[in-house]
């Protein structure tokens, strides 16, 4: 079946077509009508979901196109059953886009697989095997699993996965393309993986547990971001920890009103089963604190809150470091990747009081009360060291579409790549 021809147009649609018409059809060829020679990529969006909706199969893009809005059609117009079916225009840097779309294709299928066939170890696996495909001279692995978390003091990720009989999982990925083994770590990456949430025993209703395969998407994007740096040419050493669990109900799961000391000795008292991502990136952030590196990135689908906050189109960006929660800002930005900067002080460490232990996960109300995605950040930066300096946390609000809409597919959205990609590569 030929490639149905795409071509963008200043110009507007015939005048058969009502007035402001975005996207006119022949048998040959579509046209996407837009008001400048820039391009408002939002209405290239909405014409790429259309010809998604309406069947068209594979395109090519012909004439003139900017970088960027070949990138906006291919986002919409990559459905969940719809992709690599793109013909990339040839007056733009097409391996640019090539190594965009693989980053986004692998962050958004990762995203998208079932709880069922994602365990925490598959996603170990997958995110490594992924990374190794791209520089498997460079890469060396190592996790810990199931009781080896307890025996090495990662209890956050041990408590939290225990509950389920496919063991929780530490993973550290050490992306050394050097050869030299003691060259320094200059940047540090952890990811949420949470596999399925469940809400433990704050369990979650029905509606809200149904895209929680979703909850591991921290792990997926730190991943991608990853992937895309190496892709673009990364030639530092970068570490990568990924928090892997999945956190059910059974005889065996953490409860209400546990203590768990961590490695550095903070206890915090468990007052909510579902706030659950904080507690097993907790571990991700000492062990990347460890590694004395001096940027670290911490990305995660965390809080309802950050959603209410900034909606479904911005990440949540949190730091005590203001003039690097600015300077990634201004990589979002450049990558055309809508973020927002929420508060973080000092003082939201203890907006969680606990009777029992130097801190709670959360607060006894619904959500977490008032402030929750800035008391889920504050809670963190207990984990950091050095004040928060050089420590950016993203809740990936913008993570994950339950349905499709007018602008991008369901599923997952690979948000956040491009600028994680990009701190890499400016570091």
């Amino acid at each position: 079946m030929p490639n149905l021809s795409v071509l963008l147009s200043t110009q507007a649609a015939a005048d058969f077509y009502a007035p402001g018409t975005a996207l006119s059809i022949t048998a040959q060829s579509a046209t996407i009508h837009i008001t400048d020679a820039l391009g408002d990529l939002r209405t290239i969006q909405r014409a790429a979901r259309s010809l998604d909706s309406s069947g068209v199969l594979k395109v090519e893009l012909t004439g003139d196109w900017e970088i960027e809005q070949q990138w906006a059609f291919a986002k919409s117009f990559s459905s969940i059953k719809k992709q690599n079916t793109i013909t990339w225009c040839k007056n733009t840097d097409a391996q640019e886009l090539e190594n965009r779309y693989q980053a986004m294709i692998f962050t958004r299928n990762l995203v998208n697989v079932t709880p069922e066939d994602l365990s925490p170890s598959d996603l170990a696996d997958k995110c490594s095997q992924w990374i190794s495909s791209l520089a498997d001279d460079a890469v060396q692995v190592k996790r810990w699993t199931g009781e080896e978390l307890k025996q090495e003091g990662w209890m956050g990720i041990y408590h939290v996965g225990r509950g389920s009989v496919r063991p929780p999982v530490l993973l550290e990925l050490d992306y050394n393309p050097t050869g030299n083994p003691d060259a320094p770590v200059t940047a540090s990456l952890v990811g949420k993986g949470i596999t399925f949430d469940s809400g433990g025993y704050s369990i979650k209703s029905s509606e809200g547990m149904l895209s929680m395969k979703c909850d591991m998407g921290g792990a997926a994007t730190v991943t991608g971001g990853l992937g895309l740096a190496i892709l673009r040419g990364l030639n530092k050493r970068v570490k990568l920890f990924l928090c892997c669990a999945e956190n059910l109900i059974s005889g065996h799961a953490y409860k209400l009103g546990d203590v768990i000391t961590y490695k550095n000795g903070t206890t915090v008292e468990v007052v909510n089963t579902d706030a659950e991502g904080r507690l097993v990136l907790a571990d991700g952030l000492m062990a990347a604190t460890e590694t004395n590196s001096p940027l670290i990135i911490d990305a995660a689908t965390l809080t309802g809150a950050a959603q209410v906050a900034v909606g479904t189109d911005y990440n949540a960006f949190f730091a005590l470091d203001k003039a690097l929660c600015s300077q990634v800002l201004a990589y979002s930005e450049q990558e055309f990747e809508p973020s927002w900067s929420l508060p973080l002080e000092t003082w939201h460490k203890d907006a969680c009081p606990s009777p029992f232990a130097d801190t709670a996960n959360s607060r006894s109300q619904k959500g977490g009360g008032s402030g929750g995605a800035s008391n889920a950040a504050g809670f963190l930066s207990r984990f950091v060291g050095n004040e928060g300096k050089g420590w950016l946390h993203i809740d990936l609000a913008a993570a994950y579409n339950a349905s499709s809409n007018a602008i991008l597919p369901a599923g997952g959205t690979a948000q956040g790549i491009r600028t994680i990609a990009r701190a890499l590569l400016e570091q």
